[in-house]
């Protein structure tokens, strides 16, 4: 539990819980809990989560199977990029408040193609099609970031390495002091917010803001 002491007692807990199902799944043996036929008709009546996820829209990154929980275990919020838009902390915040999660799990992923996107646009003149430009607008602090850190000569693929560490970073930070439903529950102890990391060949989520 080490790795969680930065946590709340009951947030700690639950990440623990969050991520010995990680390892199950990493490692081939997945329980695949409440998803019988009495678990949907418990549900029927209403939903108690564990904890709140922002996640990526990737379809190689399903909270649900990452985690090896089942249905009504995760309150999860997904958008390219893990940002964190209005309509993303209106949700959060309902979990919080008419769910009582005591965790909100911020989940990135390696090889994420909206922040590899907002990389490989950065200082440049191409502007997306469509909508996709309000998705990559909220990335290009982190990127940024990161391109300030790195090498003038560096590659896109790189910078968007980088980039997308200091964007999960920077997202866990902002969601922490969002406003007073989260913020003043992460302060008086009642609420943690944390920052996974998921490899896509292996399957393993890491700790990447505590």
């Amino acid at each position: 539990m080490g790795m969680c002491a930065h946590l709340p007692p009951s947030a700690a807990s639950v990440l623990a819980t969050l991520l010995e199902g990680n390892e199950r799944y990493a490692t081939d043996a997945p329980r695949h809990p409440h998803q019988g036929r009495e678990t949907r008709a418990s549900l029927a009546e209403g939903q108690h989560p564990i904890a709140a996820i922002l996640a990526c829209s990737d379809a190689r990154v399903p909270p649900t199977l990452v985690f090896d929980q089942g249905l009504g275990d995760l309150f999860i919020v997904r958008n390219a990029g893990q940002v964190l838009t209005p309509g993303a902390l209106a949700s959060l915040e309902f979990a919080v408040l008419e769910l009582g999660v005591s965790l909100i799990v911020v989940m990135a992923h390696e090889a994420c193609g909206a922040v590899r996107a907002a990389a490989a646009t950065f200082g440049g003149d191409d502007v997306p099609e469509g909508h996709l430009a309000q998705v990559l607008a909220p990335l290009a602090p982190a990127v940024a970031v990161a391109a300030r850190r790195g090498d003038a000569d560096e590659g896109v693929e790189a910078l968007a390495c980088r980039s997308g560490e200091a964007h999960l970073r920077m997202t866990v930070a902002a969601l922490r002091n969002a406003g007073p439903v989260i913020a003043t529950r992460v302060a008086d102890g009642r609420l943690g917010v944390a920052g996974l990391s998921y490899e896509l060949a292996s399957g393993r989520t890491h700790l990447t803001a505590p």
